[in-house]
């Protein structure tokens, strides 16, 4: 799949958020920070968390926006959530996927503050960002919920869109051998099964069904691909 081509609106919306949460930053000023926020996006080492992600969580958060209570911060939050981000196997294997939120909030932070948004306001974009961790905000702060949502929607998408994404995670971690990588997806997956709810915005409750059944679908092709794998006849020992 072709690299993501970024939206031209992309830039001038991140000045606009700026702004809006009160950034005291001269225009240009907070134009470079956003360009050198989108060149981490445009990295070509992405392939989920890329470009195209950043565009849909953004169009999923307008979805929510009257659940937000400062819907600036939860853009910009959207902006930094993946700023810090390594697909490697060592940061794969350390349990926390490729994006580092407790980074990514730290980054927000200081860049934020050089832009001159209130410490108020800083404080909820890089509190949304460490949230995300394991999307434990969401229950506690309807803008939390609603970032959270959005980064969880597409879970609940559309059946060919779920399909690119998965081709796009698996691409992502390419350096990953396949057996570990279906095991440690496999994990996710129940775990995202195992919540009593995936969404926990009012509005973004009704993506819960769609979400559970592409998961479903996904841990049955899991299954079979794992025991395909262990019967194979050169299949050797696992690794531990």
């Amino acid at each position: 799949m072709p690299p993501a081509t970024t939206p031209a609106w992309l830039l001038p919306a991140f000045v606009r958020e700026a702004v809006a949460a009160g950034a005291t930053a001269s225009e240009d000023e907070i134009a470079e920070a956003g360009s050198r926020l989108l060149r981490r996006w445009e990295n070509p080492a992405r392939h989920f968390h890329d470009v195209r992600h950043l565009v849909e969580l953004l169009t999923r958060v307008d979805e929510l926006q009257q659940e937000t209570r400062l819907p600036h911060c939860v853009r910009l939050a959207a902006w930094y959530h993946g700023a810090v981000f390594a697909s490697d196997a060592e940061s794969a294997y350390a349990a926390r996927g490729g994006e580092d939120e407790d980074a990514s909030a730290e980054f927000a932070r200081l860049e934020l503050r050089v832009l001159g948004l209130p410490e108020a306001k800083i404080d909820a974009v890089a509190t949304m960002v460490h949230g995300l961790s394991r999307h434990a905000m969401a229950a506690e702060s309807p803008d939390a919920a609603v970032l959270s949502d959005a980064d969880l929607a597409i879970l609940a998408a559309d059946p060919q869109r779920y399909k690119a994404y998965l081709h796009d995670v698996r691409a992502e971690y390419a350096e990953i051998p396949e057996d570990r990588f279906l095991r440690s997806r496999r994990e996710i997956v129940m775990k995202l099964l195992g919540r009593e709810r995936l969404y926990t915005s009012p509005l973004g409750a009704n993506w819960e069904s769609q979400a559970r059944q592409n998961l479903t679908a996904e841990l049955a092709r899991l299954d079979k691909a794992i025991a395909a794998m262990s019967t194979a006849p050169d299949a050797g020992h696992p690794v531990p």
